[in-house]
């Protein structure tokens, strides 16, 4: 089998996991290690956290990584697992849709089978989001360039109208008809988890309906009732990690004692994993 057949296999795979009422559930990783913890648990597939990876790079997330600094970042991750990866590639590390299909051509190239790209800007004093004609025209790039490589990659359009309070339902939904006229797959709405909303997006968006759960949110089993197809839980982890490194900082420097340490994975089983071959 060559590798161009295996890419194309992995993402029909991953294609596949899409159901709604039945989700995909992705426990975000950041690097090669919490992408072997996510696999090891169970997950049929891992997405990274762009949040998550650019801080353990000593970056800020917002679109300020450098494109190879982060599909190197992403390339160790595929390199972990085998399962499916699909990578959140933030706005597309590029200015302009050009730019955004040499990204995408670059996460076929270390094997990645799926991105998320936002339409959230950062510039100072701009509009929260990309103008609608401009984020679709970036997708379409997106989808072209995956096409004309021959693999289905799953493009994940991610709307900040609610993470932004840029809008509510009818605007996401626009925008929504929009994205997927241009060649996503699937919707992803970050910040909405009121279950009368999700309702209303997962039966207004046509296709795959993505939010972000967390502490708050309805469990798993709520949201698939409400028609979601994928949950995914952003830098929510790599949050929790980063405040158990402060917190056991703190208790050894302030206090001199150790309780924060309690629950820790076993050094030999974790080394084990992180040396584990594909």
């Amino acid at each position: 089998m060559t590798k161009h057949s295996t890419l194309r296999d992995r993402a029909l795979a991953f294609r596949s996991l899409h159901v709604p009422g039945a989700p995909l559930v992705l426990p975000n990783a950041w690097d090669a290690v919490t992408a072997r913890l996510v696999e090891d648990a169970g997950a049929a597939a891992v997405a990274t956290t762009s949040a998550g990876l650019v801080w353990a790079l000593g970056a800020a997330d917002g679109d300020r990584l450098e494109r190879g600094a982060a599909l190197a970042a992403v390339a160790r991750v595929t390199a972990a697992v085998g399962v499916p990866v699909s990578a959140d590639i933030e706005g597309g590390y590029a200015a302009d849709p050009a730019g955004v299909a040499d990204t995408v051509r670059a996460v076929l190239a270390v094997g990645a089978v799926g991105v998320n790209i936002e339409d959230a800007r950062y510039d100072d004093g701009g509009a929260p989001l990309r103008p609608v004609a401009e984020q679709a025209e970036r997708l379409a790039a997106a989808r072209e360039a995956a096409d004309a490589e021959g693999v289905p990659l799953f493009v994940n359009a991610r709307i900040d109208t609610f993470l932004r309070g840029a809008g509510g339902v009818d605007l996401t939904l626009e925008r929504a008809a929009a994205y997927r006229a241009a060649g996503a797959d699937g919707i992803f709405v970050p910040g909405a988890v009121d279950p009368g909303t999700v309702k209303e997006l997962a039966a207004g968006v046509d296709g795959p309906l993505n939010v972000m759960a967390g502490p708050g949110a309805p469990p798993v089993a709520e949201l698939a009732a409400l028609g979601v197809a994928r949950v995914s839980v952003g830098s929510g982890i790599a949050q929790a990690a980063h405040a158990l490194v402060r917190r056991a900082a703190r208790e050894l420097l302030e206090e001199g004692t150790y309780a924060s340490l309690t629950g820790g994975l076993d050094y030999g089983e974790l080394n084990t994993l992180a040396a584990r071959g594909r």
